[in-house]
């Protein structure tokens, strides 16, 4: 809780938010910031929210009052239920039913905001940031966070430092030189296990990168060729 109430006055510090701006701002919130105490003190400070409710248990006890259960992409149901907890401030809930190994899972969703449907009130959760998914779960796959330990605070400090701007300049490559091209929609993971994995050879002369090969053989060396020429030409280079 203490993190969240520090990011957002740091946000309330940095954009001067007054008390009218917050009724403008929504904040999309995960299960693991989804406790009452968290959105309680949110909407005390008069912000919209859109969020996934931590607990499990309230999940199942909330389901067992929805009438309705409508399909909802393919693989779960979305039930819309009265619900008996108070956070302070008037929301609507969504619970959402998923088969998972033969039994059902649930999980409830709370808003201030006003939806037409249940699906529209999924789909607006869904277009989160998620960066708790996409970057967090690559650099722990694609860069192998996780299995690289350091015995001491400082290695380690210095190891996740690292880990970040590696994250970053890949980053840059992927849009920058992989745009338009087969690779566009690959994950940090798969560029640096595959792509950047292509044998070849860089050839300078006075510091200047002059020539590019590629293993013929490999089977995405013929794509990669023109986005590594892309890259390189670009004007535009970090510099340290």
């Amino acid at each position: 809780m203490q993190s969240l109430q520090k990011a957002v006055l740091g946000v309330e510090s940095s954009f001067e938010l007054a008390p009218q701006a917050r009724k403008r701002t929504l904040y999309r919130l995960d299960g693991g910031s989804g406790t009452d105490e968290n959105l309680r003190w949110l909407l005390a400070r008069g912000y919209q929210i859109l969020a996934k409710g931590f607990s499990g248990k309230r999940a199942n006890a909330l389901a067992t009052h929805v009438t309705r259960w409508d399909a909802y992409d393919g693989k779960s149901y979305l039930g819309w239920v009265t619900p008996h907890f108070d956070l302070g401030s008037p929301v609507r809930v969504v619970v959402k039913r998923r088969l998972h190994k033969g039994n059902y899972k649930h999980s409830y969703y709370v808003t201030t905001l006003t939806f037409p449907s249940k699906q529209a009130f999924m789909d607006r959760y869904d277009q989160r940031g998620a960066a708790e998914i996409e970057q967090f779960r690559s650099d722990k796959d694609g860069l192998h966070l996780s299995a690289r330990r350091k015995q001491s605070f400082a290695a380690q400090k210095a190891l996740i430092l690292l880990t970040d701007l590696v994250h970053n300049l890949l980053a840059d490559f992927q849009r920058r030189a992989l745009v338009d091209s087969p690779f566009a929609d690959w994950g940090l993971k798969r560029i640096v296990r595959d792509l950047l994995a292509v044998p070849g050879r860089l050839h300078f002369h006075s510091g200047q990168l002059k020539r590019i090969e590629l293993l013929a053989s490999h089977p995405y060396s013929g794509n990669l060729i023109p986005c590594l020429e892309r890259y390189c030409s670009d004007p535009f280079w970090p510099s340290f």
